[in-house]
């Protein structure tokens, strides 16, 4: 397989500079592209065959469950069901932004995107280019982060080819993630919410 890079100005660059990688997405290929956090390696989530291939070329333990990224806060309630109150407020606090929420997966998202869990993870990212490609496709985006598992995550698209070239269909190089770090995730499936894993927004500002 041969690797398209595609380079992109994060401030100014075309919806139609993003058709052939949101086909990409619809048809089931795989997708690397920049968020704030890092880059990651999108997929349509909702497409058990698509996520298959993210575990394949990072070589991910297939229990690991995938994020998925949306593009609006409403689409939550497609992935997710018995959303607590506090799922929204988080999420108009800090989304657009690095936080991943973890909530009651419905039946559409397929356990090979979620690790063979019954909940989901999801995310709105405030990368531009992230939004737009998520809009464009169509569809709900699997993605971790752009690199062979166990490497560190990658802020640029330098780091991506490294990892990943000649296993997936196409890189956006959107320049440096601005933030570097991952994004923090919380599970609200519980009664008690949890910080599953530390990241960019602090327990301090959470509370």
């Amino acid at each position: 397989m041969i690797t398209k890079i595609v380079k992109l100005d994060t401030d100014n660059f075309l919806i139609e500079d993003l058709d052939e990688a949101a086909e990409i997405l619809r048809k089931g290929g795989l997708v690397a592209f920049p968020t704030e956090t890092v880059y990651g390696l999108g997929a349509n989530a909702l497409d058990k065959e698509a996520s298959k291939k993210i575990y394949t070329a990072k070589g991910r333990p297939s229990d690991n469950p995938l994020i998925v990224h949306i593009a609006h806060k409403e689409d939550i309630e497609v992935l997710a069901e018995e959303i607590p109150a506090g799922a929204y407020q988080l999420a108009d606090a800090f989304w657009p932004g690095p936080l991943t929420i973890i909530l009651k997966k419905k039946a559409c998202v397929p356990y090979e995107t979620t690790g063979g869990l019954k909940t989901v993870a999801i995310r709105l990212p405030a990368n531009r280019i992230a939004r737009e490609l998520i809009e464009h496709s169509g569809v709900y985006v699997a993605a971790p982060s752009a690199n062979i598992s166990g490497k560190p995550s990658p802020t640029m698209a330098e780091h991506v080819v490294t990892d990943l070239s000649g296993k997936i269909d196409m890189i956006l190089d959107g320049g440096k993630a601005t933030l570097g770090l991952e994004s923090t995730i919380v599970d609200l499936s519980e009664e008690k919410p949890m910080i599953l894993r530390p990241g960019c927004i602090t327990k301090a500002m959470l509370e």
